[in-house]
This record gives structure tokens, C-alpha cells and sequence, in this order.
């Protein structure tokens, strides 16, 4: 480690010890979806000092993204997001081992995707889709890695609202409802998340926008950020084996 890394690590070191930042810096995390959800827990981290990281999602930065998303600016427009998180965490801390997969993790070839990819720890799920959620946690659960997932942000305005939880343990989120009917009709068993119990506004779709375009789904800066700093923040206690978030996991 340089001396660089190693100041950037001396406020975790006073926190953790040499053992709890030597958990961290021989950790990997898969991070799937670089939104403003997952490029937040992935940032966040990183400065933490997890060492080793699968990067994976297929977009590239675009304008509408530069509201929430930590890897969104004006000059990073257009370019992969698995680059552009690449290169932050190489900024943050160049030691930081990185793949990355420039593909949106489907249902049908998921086992595939990720097979040549060393074993993560943990994956962290921030995937927009249902079906990508369910696949990804059928994959957890069939290769015994713990999954933390998601739950949807849009139209909604109250941090203090997220909860960790498991998924069949939710209450008042559309999204989980939705989720829970595709986990008992493929028999995929419970999850980890992170949801908001605050009903989301209700946003009219803009006229004449085709249905993916999806108008009728709006985001504060802040929501997406807070989400991941949480994950990140249960990501860590759980490579750090504490009571908290190995309680919520069940591992």
C-alpha cells in the first residue's frame, strides 16, 4: 500500500483497527447497475477501502443522469459507466482491483455473465427491472452469496423513509409487492433490501412519450445518493461481520 492509499485509510484504520482494514482491503463487492443508486455505494465504498470490485451495467452516461448519479458530469457524458466508475475508483484509491462487465445481467444468461469473474463477498443489487432483481437474487441464492437489493427511489422525497428489511417483510412499497409475486411464482426464497415506506408521488407521463421512456418517473439528487451510502454503509458492516447487517442478510 502507498503512502497515498495509506493516509486516504488512516480515518477507517482509527475506526477499524489493522484486522477491520485488512477485512476490507481483501473484500469484493459486485456492484450491478451504476446508477444513482449503485455509483453512490460504489464510490462510497471505495474511499471505505473494500479492495476488489465487479463493476457491471451496460449504459452510458447521458444528460438526464447528471441530477443524481456520481459518475455523471458534463465531461463523462456519453462514455461507458463501468469506465467512468473504473476510473473514479482507480482515482480514489489506484491500488483498487476492478473488473467490469458492459452488459445489463439477464435472466437467461446470468450464470454465464458472471461466471468468469472471481467470487464476490456480497453482490449489490441496483438494477431498475424486476425480472434482473429476481435473476440476480436466484443467483445469489444458488451460489450462497448474500444479496442486498434496491428497491425503487423515484418519486420520492423522504430519506429518513428507507428501511433495511427482508424483501417479504416489506410493507407500503409497490415495487417490493410486484417483486414478492415474481419470487413466489419462480420460488426464489427471501432477500435483503433496502425499500422507503413512503408512498411515491404521483407524476403524470409526459403526452405523447412512449411507455419505456418512462416520463412519469421523477428523482431528487439527494434519494438515489442516500439509498447507496446506506448500502455501502450495510455492505461494510457485513464484511466486517457485525450483528447488524448479518442479522438482516440471515448469513
Amino acid at each position: 500500500m502507498n503512502t497515498t492509499t495509506e493516509e486516504s485509510l488512516s480515518r477507517t484504520r482509527r475506526l477499524l483497527g489493522d484486522e477491520g482494514l485488512e477485512r476490507l482491503t481483501e473484500a469484493r463487492v459486485a456492484i450491478i447497475g451504476l446508477g444513482g443508486v449503485g455509483s453512490a455505494c460504489a464510490e462510497s465504498l471505495v474511499r471505505t477501502g473494500v479492495g476488489s470490485f465487479l463493476f457491471a451495467d451496460k449504459d452510458v452516461v447521458e444528460p438526464s443522469n447528471i441530477n443524481r448519479q456520481a459518475i455523471a458530469f458534463l465531461s463523462t457524458v456519453g462514455q461507458r459507466k463501468v469506465d467512468v466508475m473504473e476510473a473514479m475508483a482507480k482515482d480514489i484509491n489506484r491500488a483498487a482491483q476492478i473488473d467490469k462487465l458492459f452488459a445489463f445481467v439477464l435472466e437467461e444468461t446470468i450464470e454465464e455473465q458472471l461466471a468468469p469473474f472471481a467470487r464476490p463477498d456480497i453482490i449489490v443489487d441496483a438494477v431498475d427491472t424486476l425480472t434482473a432483481k429476481a435473476a440476480i437474487a436466484r443467483y445469489g441464492e444458488a451460489q450462497g452469496i448474500p444479496v442486498v437489493s434496491a428497491m425503487g427511489m423515484a418519486n420520492r422525497s423522504d430519506p429518513t423513509a428507507l428501511r433495511f428489511a427482508k424483501l417479504f417483510e416489506t410493507e407500503g412499497c409497490p415495487f417490493c409487492r410486484e417483486l414478492r409475486k415474481i419470487f413466489r411464482s419462480r420460488g426464489i426464497g427471501d432477500v435483503s433490501v433496502l425499500y422507503s415506506t413512503e408512498r411515491p408521488a404521483k407524476v403524470r407521463p409526459m403526452e405523447g412519450a412512449a411507455r419505456s421512456e418512462k416520463t412519469e418517473l421523477g428523482t431528487y439528487s439527494y434519494m438515489p445518493p442516500a439509498a447507496g451510502l446506506m448500502l455501502a454503509g450495510f455492505v461494510t458492516q457485513h464484511l466486517l461481520k457485525s450483528e447488524w447487517a448479518h442479522g438482516t442478510t440471515g448469513t
